[in-house]
């Protein structure tokens, strides 16, 4: 379609760039506003009401995304959610791992992007130690590891069963009923309904509006595990390399939310208080870095963007990243919760 629209200087590569650097001004704006992270539905003090906000922001991206599909605007045969054989062996301890680095962390990695725009130190040395660790994952020295881990593969279907209408009805159905009940503000899940149709705008805008057969682009929506690679990469050797979608995406959370928290009397800046958070976080980071990559995405990648795809391993990693986050909770609130005396002690965590 993008060659019908008769741009003459403008290719589609570059106008990806700069669809989305749109889409990351909003997803930082509207996931600032609404807190939007998966790590508050495990390990927040309003986990009802994280959960409600995330809910909703799937169902209209699920609704959303099938929607496009049954258009015929997009199809997903060729992505990589759609590979025949299923990387069992990368994307469930993949999923551990990032699911156990978020609750480290404390946020995952799309709400790390975005407090990493609102002036807190800690975030943004966060995303800088994940992008690197996802880098070395992706093409660096752990590749041969995850190369070996991603041979092993089981033959299964790649989606769902049956309808994919009918699937896509019945996942925002349910989720829908519990967000109605979570107990956020009706402008609430009204804004993170509007977060969620950033999805199948991605997929759309990328796959159909921006399809030129002379100079393709990939198939894309909101992710922040290849991107944020993309832009640590296009940071260091800009002069040599062009940038991306990814790039572009990960720049316009970071200027979105610092806007967003700058109009709102939100921005302030925040540090580490002691060298033991300094090397949690960076532990945190790290298991999400490569977590991330074995498992094919974090919480917004293979998650809100990979569940409405009907993925089966989209959303086996969504599920193992929340076992993750579950099991490192429960090992943290075993340590806190010992004896007064124990060397094994935990000083309490901020919030963010």
């Amino acid at each position: 379609m993008f060659e019908s629209l008769g741009f003459d200087t403008l290719t589609a590569p570059k106008a990806a760039v700069w669809f989305a650097l749109a889409l990351g001004l909003v997803f930082g704006a509207l996931g600032q506003v609404t807190r939007f992270c998966f790590r508050r539905i495990i390990d927040g003090d309003d986990r009802r009401q994280a959960a409600g906000v995330w809910l909703t922001a799937l169902a209209v991206a699920v609704l959303g995304t099938q929607g496009a599909v049954a258009q015929g605007w997009i199809a997903f045969d060729d992505h990589r959610f759609m590979a025949a054989g299923l990387p069992v062996l990368a994307i469930v301890p993949g999923g551990l791992m990032f699911g156990a680095g978020m609750i480290l962390t404390r946020g995952c990695i799309s709400r790390l992007t975005v407090l990493s725009g609102t002036g807190n130190l800690r975030a943004a040395l966060v995303l800088m130690v994940f992008a690197v660790v996802a880098h070395a994952t992706l093409k660096g020295v752990l590749a041969p590891l995850r190369t070996a881990i991603g041979s092993v593969t089981l033959d299964v279907t790649p989606t769902l069963p049956g309808p994919a209408l009918v699937w896509a009805g019945l996942v925002a159905l349910v989720a829908l009923a519990f967000a109605l009940r979570s107990g956020n503000r009706a402008g609430t899940l009204v804004l993170a309904g509007l977060l969620g149709a950033l999805v199948p705008l991605g997929w759309a805008g990328t796959g159909f509006i921006l399809f030129d057969e002379f100079d393709p682009i990939p198939l894309a929506s909101l992710s922040f595990t290849a991107p944020t690679t993309e832009a640590l990469f296009y940071t260091m050797a800009s002069t040599a390399v062009e940038p991306g979608f990814g790039a572009g995406l990960v720049g316009g959370v970071l200027v979105g939310a610092a806007l967003a928290a700058l109009l709102r009397g939100e921005f302030h800046w925040a540090s580490f208080e002691s060298a033991r958070q300094t090397g949690r976080y960076m532990t945190g980071a790290a298991l999400m870095g490569m977590g991330g990559v074995l498992a094919g995405g974090c919480t917004v990648g293979a998650g809100l963007s990979g569940v409405p795809t009907l993925s089966i391993a989209a959303i086996l990693a969504i599920l193992s990243i929340g076992a993750g986050g579950w099991a490192m909770r429960g090992g943290l609130s075993a340590v806190s919760s010992a004896p007064a005396g124990s060397a094994t002690r935990q000083a309490p965590q901020p919030a963010e």
